[in-house]
């Protein structure tokens, strides 16, 4: 293949709440990795004068104020009800698209590339990238990890479980897989051997 038809190895980098992704996220962007967060592209379209904030005050009033959308306004509209969240992926999906292939373009002449995706295997992206990475630790350890947070409780938490891929489906399905259920230091070290790996490998 020649240097002009090379393209960078797409990582999707995954896990279920409380796995610790963002933090091997964070890991793979320290290592000099360009990263692709697609939370953090919707919170910025989300936001005060975000793009998507007029759309989505359309489809469900009220769902919005001075600061954007008002997540737990919106997400009381729309959780437990497929029509809706159907009618707001339709509004957020694309926009992610665009903002996802503008990350492409920047970033074309990087070896591996990662993309932060939440519901990787949900959504079926996972049939967009050359490997998926999934984030996992003990199902003790998350789980004292999203009652920590504040606002959580039992009941939501099991819920958020539900509309997720469960973790050892996702383990098995997954090309290489992260413990963070380990000291940090060794889940840095697994990172850095894995960078290792699929650079070598897209080179």
């Amino acid at each position: 293949m020649s240097e002009a038809a090379k393209k960078p190895l797409i990582i999707g980098l995954t896990g279920s709440i409380g796995m610790g992704k963002s933090t091997v996220a964070a890991m793979f962007a320290a290592a000099g990795v360009p990263v692709f967060d697609a939370d953090a592209e919707v919170r910025s379209m989300q936001g005060p004068d975000g793009e998507l904030v007029p759309a989505i005050e359309t489809a469900f009033p009220g769902s919005t104020n001075d600061e954007g959308v008002d997540r737990e306004a919106l997400g009381q509209l729309v959780f437990g009800d497929a029509t809706k969240l159907e009618q707001l992926e339709r509004i957020v999906h694309p926009a992610v698209g665009r903002k996802r292939a503008h990350f492409l373009a920047n970033n074309a002449d990087a070896s591996v590339l990662v993309f932060d995706i939440p519901l990787l295997f949900e959504r079926g992206g996972h049939e967009a990238v050359d490997c998926v990475v999934v984030v996992s630790a003990p199902a003790e350890v998350q789980r004292a990890r999203v009652l920590a947070r504040p606002g959580m409780s039992v009941e939501k938490f099991e819920r958020i479980l539900g509309l997720q891929v469960p973790d050892a489906d996702k383990r098995e399905r997954a090309d290489h897989v992260i413990d963070t259920g380990a000291p940090i230091e060794t889940t840095r070290a697994q990172v850095a051997g894995l960078i290792e790996t699929l650079s070598a490998s897209a080179s």
